[in-house]
């Protein structure tokens, strides 16, 4: 390459290419080599030096012990990983029947019929269901309301916020307790969201609110926990239309 290109050597070629307003001047002050364990001793010593705390950061994000069947199960069993790529039809097929014991599993607990599997993270999937609730109001209907409870986290309400600014949404952010639902809101209002248990960790029954909304043509969105739906009342029995969230809680 280098005879091709005329050059006499690999820094002359780099001379050539890279321009010199991005490049260094000095060398760079990395000492003397050393082993890998020596290094990994440094850098536990440095790692010793941090005071471990306890976290209250809340707002769904938690400290949680996997679910031994579901550690088991789904991520530790060898039969999903012995293929060398992705798509190879061994590790495609144990992937899908992963996903689908995954998703029989969200939809018992949160008490739909169907299960994603799945958008990135809780704050986009909530503002996926906003979207989705839009259409199915159809293409006729000029209803561009969406309701949110402050009390959902707060992640959880600044993409919500951005996406609807994109898709031309208005929003309108009030406790769901202060919600007034009247027959002039079924030319509005086309979905609202909640969470339970909330960002401050209070469960909410949306029975009553689901009830309301069903009655204008609004669809309600539910943001929830996975490991508290093993206790509560799935949304889904309450007559949420849809229902989302994080599965941080299983690992």
């Amino acid at each position: 390459m280098l005879d091709a290109l005329g050059l006499a050597s690999l820094e002359e070629l780099v001379d050539a290419v890279v321009p010199a307003a991005i490049r260094s001047a000095s060398t760079l002050e990395l000492g003397p080599a050393r082993a890998e364990h020596e290094l990994l001793a440094e850098l536990r010593a440095w790692a010793d030096m941090n005071t471990p705390a306890r976290s209250f950061l809340g707002m769904g994000y938690h400290e949680t012990l996997i679910p031994p069947a579901i550690l088991r199960n789904l991520l530790e069993d060898p039969g999903w990983y012995t293929a060398y790529t992705p798509y190879q039809a061994e590790v495609a097929q144990g992937r899908l029947e992963m996903l689908l014991n995954w998703q029989t599993a969200v939809a018992d607990l949160t008490g739909l019929e169907v299960a994603n599997a799945s958008v990135l993270d809780e704050a986009t999937a909530a503002a996926e269901a906003m979207g989705m609730c839009a259409r199915l109001r159809g293409r006729g209907d000029n209803a561009s309301v969406f309701r949110v409870d402050p009390r959902c986290h707060p992640q959880t309400l600044a993409v919500v916020r951005t996406r609807a600014e994109a898709l031309g949404f208005t929003l309108e952010v009030a406790p769901f307790e202060d919600w007034v639902w009247s027959p002039s809101d079924a030319g509005g209002v086309f979905g609202c969201l909640v969470q339970s248990p909330d960002t401050r960790g209070r469960l909410h029954d949306v029975t009553g609110l689901c009830a309301a909304a069903a009655a204008v043509g609004a669809k309600v969105v539910v943001a929830s926990d996975l490991l508290a739906l093993t206790l509560v009342t799935p949304p889904g029995e309450q007559g949420a239309d849809v229902v989302v969230g994080s599965a941080q809680r299983m690992g």
